[in-house]
């Protein structure tokens, strides 16, 4: 048998390396360490964000071959939830004590992402089960859902926006290096790290990870060893949904401003996430997502115009070097 090149050796680990080396290069296009520095963790702090997002519909793109433009709505009414349950709890987000501060995000993380699951429970069965196979049915009924829970939105919180305060030991910065790093971008960062460990962990090392997984590849054969598949569907789907409640929820602190139609602007991002990622690859979906938060912030400074475009470039660039994403899940059909 012939050994394979290094080059061939070197391949499945290429997108690994994306992520230092585009740092490294933002660091000699950006000239100054301190400034760097901040755009840097300011990058993987949304970057970790948008990858809590889209960890969800990555798996459900993937395992379920739903396209759910309604996965928008869960954000939203994660953030909304979340953000009640924060100003009801005003009296512990308002001292400068951190436990306190954390335990009301917790408090306002969980009550979100059991509303937004609850709601993916609800949207598959009544929603997405009758379209199941119909890419363009899909589109049609889940943008319809995403309508209609936007709606919803405006009937119990009511149309106008609403400002949101990072709890008190949240506000701020520290200086390291002479850089600023706001406190909140450094907590979205270890939230974010957490996430993508924690599903790591249960994909590769669980029951349920292993039946999951296989599903992806070949969603007959799972079914054939005796597994209902269909409670897989509904289970990933129930995780989806409440990963994008959590989403939601950071997204919201980040902005310090809700809108019933922001989940649906950030579907951009997502979308383009998921797709350079690979289908149904949560280490995908993670190097994607840091891979866009980095580029969004390098290139919002050095070229504000070039902000603009940069995502929409970053993808076609990925897709024209590996067109089933950087970190392809194939499946079997």
């Amino acid at each position: 048998m012939a050994s394979l090149s290094l080059s061939d050796r070197l391949k499945p680990w290429l997108p690994l390396l994306l992520v230092p080396v585009l740092i490294v290069l933002g660091f000699f296009a950006i000239g100054n360490p301190s400034s760097w520095l901040t755009l840097t963790v300011s990058g993987l702090a949304m970057g970790m964000m948008i990858f809590v997002i889209a960890s969800g519909m990555t798996l459900v793109f993937g395992l379920m071959d739903v396209i759910n433009f309604g996965h928008g709505a869960f954000i939203s009414f994660g953030a909304f939830v979340g953000t009640s349950v924060l100003l009801a709890l005003g009296t512990m987000t308002g001292v400068p004590s951190l436990m306190l501060n954390l335990l009301a995000v917790a408090a306002a993380v969980l009550a979100a992402m059991i509303v937004t699951g609850v709601m993916g429970l609800a949207f598959e069965r009544v929603i997405v089960r009758p379209v199941y196979g119909s890419h363009l049915k899909q589109i049609l009924v889940t943008m319809g859902g995403l309508i209609v829970a936007e709606q919803l939105i405006y009937v119990i919180w009511g149309g106008h926006e609403i400002v949101i305060a990072r709890p008190e030991t949240l506000k701020g910065a520290i200086t390291f290096a002479g850089a600023a790093l706001e406190k909140y971008r450094l907590l979205a960062v270890g939230v974010g790290l957490v996430v993508f460990l924690a599903l790591r962990a249960v994909m590769r090392r669980t029951k349920i990870g292993l039946i999951v997984r296989a599903g992806v590849e070949n969603p007959e054969m799972v079914q054939a060893l005796g597994y209902n598949i269909t409670r897989v569907f509904i289970g990933v789907f129930i995780a989806g949904s409440a990963l994008a409640g959590l989403g939601g929820v950071m997204w919201a602190l980040y902005q310090e401003i809700i809108t019933a139609h922001m989940g649906n602007e950030i579907m951009i991002l997502v979308f383009i996430v998921v797709i350079i990622g690979g289908l149904g690859s949560v280490e995908g979906c993670f190097i994607g997502a840091l891979t866009v938060g980095l580029v969004q912030n390098y290139a919002a400074f050095l070229e504000p115009k070039l902000a603009l475009i940069s995502n929409i470039a970053l993808m076609v660039a990925i897709l024209m070097w590996r067109p089933m994403g950087m970190v392809p899940v194939i499946k079997a059909k």
